[in-house]
């Protein structure tokens, strides 16, 4: 890092997304992003049909995923996406970006 640079604010954040979700390639979708972005995490189906995901990186490609959660891929119906806080000094997520089965 150069100097005078500040370091990037991390961020961590677990995720459920719900509505039409599983079944149009939104793990798929999220892990792609996720590491177009550049974070570490995790996507995967949940059993009442929602997505969850784990989230970690610079607070700003954090906010760009969460955005893009909300519309998903062309698909997906998005209904609703909650968000929780999580300690950005968790233990560490597995790096690249992975899809859970």
């Amino acid at each position: 890092m150069a100097a005078g640079q500040a370091t990037p604010t991390l961020r961590r954040i677990r995720a459920v997304v719900r509505g039409r979700v599983q079944g149009v390639g939104y793990r798929a979708a999220t892990a792609h992003e996720a590491r177009r972005l550049g974070l570490a995490g995790w996507v995967e189906n949940q059993p009442d049909g929602a997505v969850a995901l784990e989230a970690a990186g610079p607070a700003d490609a954090v906010a760009a995923l969460v955005a893009w959660c909300g519309r998903g891929p062309p698909l997906a119906r998005v209904a609703a996406v909650a968000v929780d806080e999580l300690p950005a000094a968790a233990p560490p997520l597995d790096h690249p970006f992975v899809i859970r089965r």
